[in-house]
């Protein structure tokens, strides 16, 4: 096994990482846990920038398993939170041509 933290090598029986001093979650000393950072960074960005907050968000639901499962949920909240937006944008941009266009062929009748 190799430590979570520095990636020394370890004796499968070892408690401490001789090399940085991290418990390794045996002997009832919990190990570190590590932060998903993409799947935070998605989900906050999927509220301002959707295809930002997407992009991190499937990358860290990807990489969850190298964090135990750390931020799996919120990297797929992320991820529909971003779809959910990016189809309100796409709807609203063709609401704004439709109205757009039926406003310029009404218009131009009205001069005919």
């Amino acid at each position: 096994m190799y430590c979570s933290n520095c990636g020394k090598e370890l004796n499968d029986n070892a408690v401490i990482c001789p090399g940085c001093g991290v418990p390794t979650g045996k002997n009832g000393i919990p190990a570190q846990e590590k932060m998903n950072v993409l799947a935070i960074v998605g989900f906050v960005l999927a509220f301002f920038i959707p295809v930002a907050g997407l992009i991190c968000s499937i990358i860290g639901k990807n990489k969850a398993d190298e964090y135990g499962g750390n931020g799996k949920s919120l990297a797929t909240a992320g991820i529909a939170i971003s779809i959910a937006e990016i189809v309100i944008i796409v709807l609203s941009v063709i609401l704004i041509i439709a109205l757009a266009f039926t406003g310029v062929l009404a218009g131009l009748s009205m001069w005919a």
